[in-house]
């Protein structure tokens, strides 16, 4: 199933890029993470586009959504881009779905208007982080903050090696369609660089520790307003959402939650065990 490609305006204007596999049902909306695009749910798209108006978006930023002049990349303005995509598609009500940073915006979006969503599933994310994996991560964020590639199977190896265990189809869909070629023929990440420089830039602990704290009370708030049908999934390998958080979220906090935990999969769940993702999801949102 090929999906069709659209952009529509976000917050103060700006293209924000969309996939549509269907236009039919309900509406799902699908979050990607930091760093990725919309393709990434290419393997769990098709599994729902027969039952629900499916789309995934492209953060500003990343894909083929437009970079924000004056940088700025804030939970915040994400938040309302979302807001202004789903009202400019004449989207009221829909299931949201949402892995890593695209399940903090989810779950952002939830706690502010609870009464809009049919269904909510949240991918290895939680209001807290384990550090262990944050710290991969801004590593190899921060190791090239411009890279630039000989061609889609180099960077297809450097993938390789931060997602070991992706499947070789979603690592050879991420090396086609995170990169563009400049005009000297080598091939460069679309994803705006002062994004790359921001999340792996240096701050005072003591900056660092507010921020997060901050934003880990505007998670937490947000997931208690929660209304909708709520699936947690974690990576059984995953160093980012720790078995703790999840038990949490689903025990004390959502008031219609549970969790499914996907075998052989680290933090990029839908990637590296995309039978068994599908499996867990596709269950859960065909009941919501």
């Amino acid at each position: 199933m090929v999906p069709q490609s659209k952009t529509v305006k976000g917050d103060g204007g700006l293209d924000i890029h969309l996939l549509e596999w269907s236009q039919q049902g309900v509406p799902l909306l699908l979050l990607h993470g930091f760093g990725n695009e919309a393709h990434i749910w290419d393997d769990f798209a098709p599994e729902v586009a027969p039952h629900y108006r499916t789309l995934a978006m492209d953060h500003r930023g990343h894909g083929d959504s437009a970079w924000d002049p004056d940088r700025a990349y804030d939970l915040d303005t994400l938040l309302r881009d979302v807001e202004a995509v789903t009202a400019a598609l004449g989207i009221d009500r829909m299931v949201l779905i949402g892995h890593s940073l695209g399940g903090r915006i989810s779950t952002l979006f939830a706690g502010a208007h609870p009464e809009r969503l049919a269904g909510l599933v949240l991918v290895d994310v939680g209001p807290e982080l384990d550090a262990r994996g944050i710290m991969r991560i801004r590593q190899e964020t921060g190791e090239n903050v411009d890279p630039s590639f000989t061609d889609r199977e180099a960077y297809e190896r450097l993938l390789s090696l931060h997602y070991p265990a992706a499947t070789p189809g979603a690592l050879q869909r991420m090396a086609l369609y995170g990169l563009r070629q400049r005009d000297d023929g080598r091939y460069v990440l679309k994803m705006d660089p002062a994004l790359r420089g921001a999340f792996g830039a240096p701050e005072t602990p003591e900056a660092a520790s507010e921020r997060e704290q901050e934003m880990i009370e505007a998670q937490w708030k947000a997931l208690g307003r929660v209304q909708c049908p709520t699936l947690v999934v974690r990576g059984a390998a995953s160093d980012v959402f720790s078995p703790e958080i999840a038990d949490r979220m689903v025990d004390d906090v959502l008031t219609n939650g549970r969790l499914a935990v996907v075998a052989q999969a680290g933090h990029s769940v839908m990637t590296d065990n995309p039978s068994g993702f599908n499996d867990a999801v596709s269950s859960f949102v065909l009941e919501a």
